[in-house]
């Protein structure tokens, strides 16, 4: 066999060499390549295989440096041969691996990353960083919202990943994070130079409802509208307006928000300072409403200060009304102070303590005893309500209607509307009532009759006759009682109703007076009693052995022979009735 037929130990060395070192090489790695030859097209490169392959030219466009033979760049080994038999490079890909490569490294590190926004998609803008392409979200172009982005395209400027997939290829990056760090360095540096109390002025960059934010030369605070003026402030806008430069002091700094606070009123002088001596209790004077509540009204004393009239203070006459229907926003009104408190700031002021109390009034004019006339507004289960002029209602209590009819009764002859006329019992001006009687326009039938009285002896008209005995009256005014049937007569065989009509006359002993109860109790038994016993004291008794009739038989012949002046009045009626009495028997 000849020399070409069998290749030498060195060519076999050589074709291990070479087979090991391709081994070595995977695919989808970047690996470095000499630059053998360039066409104007294509670089050829050798990656130590086989066979050489080729790179467009347009890949190295973006290198600082344009390959020439003999330089080792670095290229993505994409496949080691394809059909051709060539090696598949591409500069490209690996640029893009080195790309992420880096990224990777400055993610792990919370490091930013440079590159340029080059186009706009949808919710965003596209970043490349150095090969790969990331997405920027809209909202993470700058702090606040941005209307004009063009300023900001192709221009190289550092970035934040906020999120990687290198399988997928997502890149989200964000440039707001990177301006809030940076703006947090120099919040912290200013806030470092700033104290409580200090007074800086600041410019007024935006308004709210509740306050305004003001620039302070780099860093924002708020000035809150409790904080702008000692007066009220219904909105910031009343006190300041974009814009404008105002003077403030710093009420207090959070070192961990770095937040703010600003005060404008700090500046000038409490008018609460010494308010008690400016507002002493009792003192009347002028205030404006500044705000209705459902509870009362502000009213502006002053400038920062102002005071509360409560609804309970507002009328003396209108009850559970809404206070917006006696006062009105920016009216004048003139106001007595009722109390001041200092520590809470706060001052008490009352309203109708400047009107006359309508109470008092009609006490002046109509004192106790005095008669009115009145419609009547409104009937409840205790009483009637009478109207006393425009704002004053009185009040009739069903047990002053009548004397002698139950108020349950009484009460229902009434009606909403009718004219009534009253006695005016009492005016309690504490308790804002006035008491009326209409039953108090008469005299009382008891306490006013003479003949009312235990043991006074009445002649009285019956009324009516019932099955358990007779109702009577007697007296003037009139008196009404009811005589049972057992008080109809001593004898039993007597105490018959039916004996009597209505319009009789017959005399009773008075037996009982209870005021309180409004009862008062006859009887005729009673009275025969009363007339037997003086007979047997004055003409016989028991013992002397004459009957009851020798002993009325004498007292009425007595009674006949006497002088008409002689004989007394009061025992006509009960000799006439003992002799019914004694004639019935």
């Amino acid at each position: 066999m000849t020399d070409s037929m069998n290749p030498s130990t060195d060519d076999f060395a050589a074709m291990f060499e070479e087979s090991a070192g391709a081994a070595t090489l995977q695919e989808g790695r970047v690996v470095p390549a000499t630059v053998i030859a360039n066409n104007g097209d294509y670089l050829t490169l050798d990656v130590g295989l086989k066979t050489e392959g080729r790179v467009p030219v347009k890949e190295f466009l973006l290198e600082d440096k344009q390959p020439e033979p003999g330089d080792i760049v670095e290229v993505y080994l994409d496949r080691i041969e394809n059909l051709m038999g060539d090696a598949v490079l591409s500069r490209d890909k690996a640029r893009r691996e080195e790309s992420w490569i880096k990224l990777e490294d400055s993610h792990n590190k919370d490091e930013p990353v440079k590159g340029a926004i080059v186009g706009r998609v949808k919710g965003g803008f596209t970043v490349d960083l150095g090969g790969v392409s990331a997405f920027l979200p809209g909202s993470q172009v700058d702090i606040r919202p941005v209307r004009d982005v063009g300023p900001l395209m192709n221009e190289v400027q550092p970035f934040a990943i906020l999120k990687m997939d290198r399988a997928r290829g997502n890149v989200v990056v964000s440039r707001r994070a990177i301006l809030e760090e940076s703006r947090a360095e120099q919040r912290a540096e200013i806030v470092g130079n700033m104290g409580e109390g200090d007074v800086r002025d600041g410019v007024v960059k935006n308004i709210t409802d509740y306050g305004a934010f003001v620039d302070l030369g780099g860093i924002d605070g708020l000035l809150h509208v409790t904080d702008m003026s000692w007066k009220r402030v219904n909105h910031p806008s009343q006190v300041v307006n974009v814009g404008d430069t105002v003077k403030v002091q710093i009420i207090k700094i959070n070192p961990d928000t770095q937040r703010i606070s600003l005060g404008m009123k700090q500046l000038e002088t409490d008018p609460w300072d010494d308010i008690g001596s400016k507002y002493v209790v009792g003192t009347r004077m002028t205030g404006q409403v500044t705000n209705i509540t459902d509870y009362g009204a502000f009213v502006e004393l002053e400038d920062g200060v102002e005071g509360l009239i409560h609804v309970s203070e507002m009328s003396w006459t209108k009850k559970n009304i809404h206070p917006g229907k006696i006062v009105s926003t920016s009216q004048e009104v003139l106001v007595e102070v009722l109390d001041v408190d200092s520590d809470k700031r706060r001052i008490s002021l009352g309203l109708k303590q400047t009107q006359d109390n309508p109470w008092s009034a009609f006490m002046a004019e109509h004192p106790a005893g005095t008669e009115i006339e009145g419609e009547i507004r409104g009937i409840t289960e205790f009483g009637l309500f009478v109207g006393l002029g425009p704002e004053l209602d009185g009040m009739v209590h069903i047990n002053d209607i009548s004397w002698d009819t139950s108020g349950e009764d009484a009460i229902q002859g009434f009606n909403k509307g009718d004219m009534v006329k009253a006695k005016v019992l009492d005016v309690d001006i504490d308790k804002e009532r006035i008491s009326l009687g209409i039953k108090q326009l008469s005299g009382d039938p008891i306490s006013d009759n003479s003949e009312v009285k235990r043991g006074a002896i009445v002649t009285c008209t019956v009324t009516e006759v019932a099955s358990g005995g007779i109702e009577v009256e007697f007296g003037d005014p009139a008196v009404k009682s009811f005589v049972r049937r057992s008080d109809l007569s001593r004898d039993r065989s007597e105490q018959r109703p039916e004996r009597f009509a209505v319009g009789d006359k017959v005399d009773a002993k008075v037996t009982t007076v209870d005021k309180a109860s409004r009862r008062i109790s006859v009887s005729i038994k009673a009275l025969e009693i009363s007339e037997e016993k003086e007979a047997v004291a004055q003409y016989g008794s028991a013992d002397s052995g004459a009957s009851l009739g020798d002993i009325l038989g004498a007292a009425l012949a007595n009674t006949e022979t006497a002088e008409p002046e002689e004989a007394p009045k009061a025992k006509k009626a009960p000799a006439k009735n003992a002799k019914a009495t004694q004639d019935d028997a």
